[in-house]
């Protein structure tokens, strides 16, 4: 399967249901107008085994494709070695063919924490926001989700997808090379909107949430998953400069603050499903990932504390309905 038989697979899912706004930007002429279409290019080392038919696919922990006894050595090592030429790796962990994929961040981890405390993905059909390589797509998937459309810009993320996707061409788990305010100026009906990772990064957390909202149907559950700090109720930390080394860090809302611009952008039923201080068992540097991670972001001695002195990260994931 091609990459323009992938869009048609997409464009057929939408076509005549509240999503069909979204097939402009599935045109094969827009979407490979984004970075000249680059990301759909597989590395050169990949290009060898396109076209097997693994025998075994699981969307578990780990979203397994193959076994290693499907290919022979040298493709085994070219595979690793056309993988690893699309670091960094930060969500996941997969296996391709018996490559084992050490990701940045545990996934399965937060997947945990979440998916059985919001309601059944069963035959929804879901937008994720900020998605990277589409790792909790094959998750809702798994979890019985009828079409899951991720967004992620940064094409280097959206490489490692299409990299992953062509072995799992029946799978109805797209990424979209698009920015949320990009789609968002029309208004679709997913049942489930997911933004997890991504509002400490808008300089309009109150932006973020409307255009979430414009996806989102009346009956639907969004689900918000991002930074969070201990304080005050209307309290947000500003970081001055960086934030655990990153730079692009805006707002980290205390929960009061983050349930408040929820309920102002009109959503209700808002329910903290679960916090949690991230580990370094759960976020490190890996060879997937060789680049500064978690730990050379805590203060060498005392890990409560981020390097700029801030506190160190802790995460919060909430659920919320609309107004009807």
């Amino acid at each position: 399967m091609n990459k323009m038989e992938y869009l048609v697979r997409l464009e057929d899912k939408i076509s005549n249901n509240e999503l069909r706004e979204l097939k402009f930007f599935t045109s094969p002429k827009k979407f490979t107008q984004v970075g000249r279409g680059l990301f759909l290019s597989p590395q050169k080392e990949l290009r060898e085994i396109i076209g097997i038919n693994a025998s075994h696919k699981s969307f578990g922990d780990l979203i397994e494709v193959g076994s290693r006894d499907e290919i022979d050595k040298p493709t085994g090592r070219n595979l690793r070695t056309g993988l690893l030429k699309l670091n960094p790796w930060r969500k996941g962990p997969f296996s391709l063919f018996g490559v084992h994929i050490d990701s940045e961040w545990q996934c399965q981890m937060k997947w945990s924490r979440l998916s059985k405390k919001i309601l059944p993905l069963s035959g929804k059909r879901i937008l994720d926001v900020g998605c990277g390589n589409g790792y909790y797509g094959f998750r809702m998937l798994e979890a019985g989700a009828d079409l899951v459309v991720g967004l992620e810009p940064h094409l280097p993320y959206t490489s490692q997808f299409w990299a992953i996707k062509q072995f799992l061409p029946e799978a109805d788990n797209f990424v979209l090379p698009y920015r949320l305010e990009q789609i968002a100026v029309n208004s679709y009906e997913f049942d489930v909107v997911f933004s997890m990772g991504v509002i400490y990064h808008r300089q309009s957390p109150i932006d973020h949430i409307m255009q979430l909202r414009k996806c989102l149907k009346h009956s639907g559950e969004l689900i918000i998953e991002t930074l969070f700090i201990e304080g005050s109720p209307n309290f947000c930390l500003v970081p001055q400069t960086t934030y655990a080394r990153m730079k692009n860090i805006w707002f980290i809302p205390t929960k009061s603050t983050l349930q408040s611009w929820l309920r102002r952008c009109g959503f209700n039923n808002i329910s903290i499903i679960n916090t949690s201080t991230t580990s370094l068992i759960e976020q490190r540097k890996t060879e997937w990932m060789p680049f500064e991670s978690l730990d050379s972001a805590l203060d060498r001695k005392n890990k409560r504390v981020t390097i700029e002195g801030y506190p160190s990260p802790k995460r919060i994931i909430v659920s919320a309905t609309l107004d009807v």
